[in-house]
């Protein structure tokens, strides 16, 4: 087949004749499948063992501002300080619309009280830029970019300013190398997006003032529900900010007379949270802490992460999107396609030839949900947080050797 003919395109008519069927035919299939063939950036693999019975004790039919239920919502908030280690003093809160409501939360509530520098490397960081900019309309913001498997050049970030980042690059399979790019004294506040961190990587609590995240990444949660810490100094920030701008009930932390709202953070949420999706937060959090708590977790994801990285060193056809090993992501690992028939094709063309594959994937029941983002270049990507086993990360990098090669045939 003549290169630049994508899989989805109509082919040339050999490919109809028997010849061509059954050397497509001949490309072997892998013997191993995965245990759990889910492999999406999120929501994500539900943990090991999990099943619809740890849901039966859920708090349903009944107000989430009953007593038990402010327990469980409250539970919820103590467990998620024991795992992920959040100083005494910390703030934490369970807030509407998954990680976006709690990050857009704090940016209305108090952006422009400061210079904002904004840290873009990948989809959401770029969201925040969008808003902070174009709808917050911050006169005082600038943003540091770069492309899709890079970091940006962060020796001119003002400190001084509030700074806006994502941890993990979910999109872009680039994370923070260390804490060390964060001054441990610096007066503005470190406002971080850690939704594909958080259970997964070590963060620096010393060093960050808000940090936002969800359920559905890490510990394989149900969507929805977002998470909001915020620090000492962030809070004082909020309540100092207090009437900047009108904020809808949904983003209001604060109570009429300027100080921070107490009950959302200890289990009163603003809106009605779904009681099954907190059911099923604790019990990630109970095996969260069973398998040996934040260490055990980070290792787990570290351990899937050693794994491809010896699968891509043998390989000819594919590299991580990520450029520097330091800032290569052990949860949302992203790669770029680098065969030379798939360079060849046109970008629209490539986009068809990946998504092809991870149709083909998904198809045989190996891999769910594993395309490159939508705004991310084509490839592919693989979740490899602490619920995945690396057994079954072992078992489907061949089937993505296989399914390179039988598309590969759509273009040669």
């Amino acid at each position: 087949m003549e290169a630049g003919v994508g899989f989805l395109e109509l082919p040339p008519i050999s490919a109809y004749t028997g010849a061509y069927m059954l050397e497509r035919s001949l490309v072997s299939k892998p013997s191993i499948r995965p245990a759990n063939p889910c492999f999406s950036s999120g929501p994500c693999a539900k943990r090991p063992g999990w099943s619809l019975s740890v849901l039966q004790h859920a708090l349903l039919g009944r107000s989430h501002r009953s007593p038990e239920g402010k327990e469980r919502l409250n539970r919820v908030i103590q467990q998620s300080r024991e795992v992920l280690g959040i100083p005494d003093g910390w703030e934490i809160g369970i807030v509407p619309a998954s990680d976006t409501g709690a990050v857009e939360m704090i940016l209305w509530s108090l952006a422009g009280t400061r210079p904002i520098d904004i840290l873009a490397f990948e989809s959401f960081s770029s969201i925040w830029a969008t808003d902070i900019i174009k709808h917050l309309e911050i006169k005082e913001a600038r943003v540091f970019s770069a492309d899709y498997g890079q970091l940006p050049e962060m020796r001119d970030v003002n400190w001084a300013h509030d700074v806006v980042f994502v941890w993990n690059g979910t999109t872009s399979g680039v994370c923070l190398p260390s804490a060390d790019v964060i001054p441990i004294r610096h007066d503005g506040l470190a406002i971080c997006d850690a939704t594909s961190a958080a259970f997964a990587m070590d963060l620096p609590w010393d060093r960050l003032d808000v940090v936002t995240w969800s359920w559905q990444k890490a510990l394989g949660g149900e969507a929805a529900h977002g998470m909001l810490a915020l620090s000492p100094k962030a809070v004082k920030r909020l309540e100092a900010a207090h009437g900047l701008r009108p904020l809808p009930r949904i983003f209001r932390l604060m109570t009429s007379d300027g100080k921070l709202d107490q009950s959302i953070f200890q289990g009163n949420t603003i809106n009605t949270p779904s009681m099954l999706c907190v059911e099923d937060a604790l019990d990630g959090l109970a095996w969260a802490k069973e398998v040996g708590g934040l260490p055990a977790l980070i290792k787990r994801s570290q351990n899937n992460l050693k794994v491809i990285e010896k699968w891509v060193s043998q390989s000819a056809w594919i590299d991580f999107l990520a450029e520097n090993p330091a800032c290569r992501s052990t949860t949302s690992v992203c790669f770029k396609i680098t065969a030379s028939w798939f360079v060849a094709l046109e970008q629209k063309q490539q986009q068809v030839a990946a998504k092809a594959m991870a149709s083909l994937l998904a198809k045989e029941g190996v891999a769910f949900d594993i395309a490159s983002y939508r705004d991310a270049p084509p490839g592919l990507r693989l979740w490899t947080g602490a619920t995945v086993e690396t057994s079954d990360v072992e078992a489907v990098l061949p089937w993505l050797d296989w399914a390179e090669a039988v598309i590969r045939q759509d273009y040669e």
